[in-house]
């Protein structure tokens, strides 16, 4: 026995020997760059592990994508054991399986990337381990083929474990090639990397808020180097991203670019719209300090107070007026005299209800490079305030004019704008083809108010027929209005449809009991069509419940 063991303690360290002589000159420095990613969900749940390093000294660094989805939080262990959170994300590509990110780590020892290898090259597989030095996988590649023209994706002659998938596949020189990725099939011996240059390469840009991946993971999306791309970014985020995600992206906006006045601005509006006031005037103070372009600070100033005073007027604060509002948009022009800053001063003195100086500076903007339908439809408004209805009617013309025939469905607005118009005018047949127009460009979005709209038109203009195939679509529509049923009742009385006001009053009736319209007109058409007695008994029902003209229809027909 004693042979045999002296025997197999030679032939242990006689297979050893070569595995540590594979560990190359640089795995020890290079082993310092390695990290443990371990993502969790928003409740705290371990989601994922993987091995990843860095290759920045900044706290940059590439992994796998897949532990990344569905994550909210991350965190990394370094080769010391040291933790870090992962910061944000600065790409991720679900095809390739690679992410970038940043980790709150300064300093941090970055790996060499290599731009590409070569077939038959030899490689190594440098797995991650904590306070030691692991030993090195060697292989070779036994292909390389070129993908997004400047990349390659490796087929490798070594084995390896899936423990080890995002492990660094690195040169002799002790530069990264690849990232191991997970093995297609159980083939031993050949393992999968893809271009480490494609995931360092990976940078994020305005349109980055909308990167499918990256919407799939909770973890905030880095901004663009650019401050244009980073503008852009902001904008998207404002209408797309949650609230809790918004205000972190735009504090992260004015640490990166101080000098930017768009981070205060965003900023003010969002306290302004929760109604903290003190801290958006804080901000607002920093965009004009931090300068630029004055005169669109002061015309954003004048918009949060605008719009602050329009929806939150019940919360007075300080010097936020409409005067105030009017003062910042004044001096918005002064430094620049643009068309917008003169809308935007119609805008307030409107809201100020002094319509005749909105007007005057609508007229104003008709003569500028924003004359277009939405002006001169606006400064009808001030027309229709001012009780001059023939030149709101012409303002209206002259919006509608800013379209030809056949209408885009841009035109609608206008349409039925002076559709409405008309109708007031009791310009009936005007009004009813404005309403046509209209209909045809909106088709089935058209509801039950404009079918009764166009009613009243139709049959203000005698066009019966028309009139009683809109109020019908009306109560199909909106069955549970009875207004929709007193006008069809009526128009049958009018026409001589007796019988069928009869039943559309009976409806009415078991509709609206308390409403006095459905027997007066019910009693009426019984009257007319020699149903006295009945007839006399539903217009003093109509009576009883308050109707002024009962009383004039059972002198008329019930008697």
């Amino acid at each position: 026995m004693m042979k045999r063991i002296l025997f197999l303690v030679p032939f242990y360290l006689f297979t050893f020997i070569p595995l540590l002589a594979q560990s190359p000159s640089w795995t020890s420095k290079a082993v310092k760059s390695l990290l443990t990613v371990k993502t969790f969900s928003a409740d705290g749940t371990l989601l994922a592990s993987s091995t990843g390093f860095f290759i920045g000294t900044d706290g940059e660094a590439i992994s796998s994508c897949a532990p990344f989805i569905g994550a909210q939080r991350a965190i990394v262990i370094d080769a010391q054991g040291k933790e870090f959170p992962v910061e944000q994300m600065l790409g991720a590509n679900e095809t390739y399986d690679v992410a970038k990110f940043q980790v709150a780590a300064r300093k941090t020892p970055p790996l060499p990337i290599a731009d590409h290898t070569t077939t038959g090259s030899t490689v190594w597989l440098l797995p991650y381990a904590v306070k030691k030095t692991p030993l090195c996988v060697q292989g070779s590649v036994s292909h390389a083929e070129v993908f997004k023209d400047n990349y390659q994706y490796y087929t490798l002659l070594l084995n390896a474990e899936e423990s080890h998938i995002s492990s660094p596949i690195l040169n002799q020189n002790g530069e990264v090639v690849g990232i191991l990725q997970p093995a297609a099939g159980e083939q031993k011996g050949t393992s999968y990397a893809i271009s480490a240059r494609f995931a360092a390469d990976m940078a994020v840009n305005g349109l980055s808020i909308n990167d499918p991946v990256l919407r799939q993971i909770g973890i905030p999306i880095a901004l663009p180097d650019n401050a244009k791309d980073a503008q852009l970014a902001l904008f998207l985020a404002s209408s797309s991203m949650k609230e809790d995600q918004y205000v972190n992206m735009v504090d992260r906006f004015i640490q990166k670019f101080p000098n930017e006045t768009d981070g205060y601005v965003y900023r003010a509006r969002f306290q302004a719209a929760k109604g903290n006031f003190d801290k958006a005037e804080e901000d607002m103070r920093q965009a004009l300090k931090v300068g630029g372009k004055l005169d669109d600070v002061h015309y954003q100033y004048a918009d949060i107070i605008y719009q602050k005073e329009v929806y939150q007027s019940d919360k007075p604060y300080g010097e936020w007026t409409l005067d105030k509002a009017y003062s910042e948009s004044q001096e918005a022009y002064r430094i620049n005299p643009m068309a917008i800053y003169l809308q935007q001063q119609a805008q307030i003195r409107y809201a100020q209800q002094q319509y005749a100086e909105a007007y005057r500076l609508y007229e104003q903007l008709t003569h500028t490079d924003l004359r277009s339908a939405d002006i001169f439809y606006a400064a009808s408004q001030c027309k229709a305030q001012l009780g001059e209805t023939d030149q709101q009617l012409a303002l209206l013309d002259s919006a509608v004019n800013q379209f030809t025939k056949p209408y885009v469905k841009t035109a609608a607005p206008y349409l039925l704008a002076r559709a409405q118009t008309l109708l007031g005018m009791e310009k009936f047949r005007p009004a009813v083809s404005d309403f046509n127009d209209y209909a045809s460009l909106m088709g089935s979005q058209l509801g039950p108010q404009f079918y009764y709209n166009r009613f009243l038109a139709e049959s203000g203009g005698h066009l019966y027929q028309q009139a009683l195939d809109d109020i019908k679509k009306a109560i199909e529509l909106a069955p549970t209005d009875p207004m929709c049923r007193a006008e069809r009742a009526s128009l049958e009385v009018r026409v001589g449809m007796y019988k069928e006001a009869i039943e559309t009053a009976q409806q009415l009736v078991r509709l609206s009991p308390e409403m006095a319209d459905g027997y007066l007109f019910l009693g009426l058409a019984q009257c007319l069509t020699n149903q006295k007695a009945e007839g006399a008994k539903n217009l003093n029902k109509a009576k009883e419940l308050g109707n002024d003209q009962a009383q004039s229809l059972i002198d008329k027909y019930a008697k």
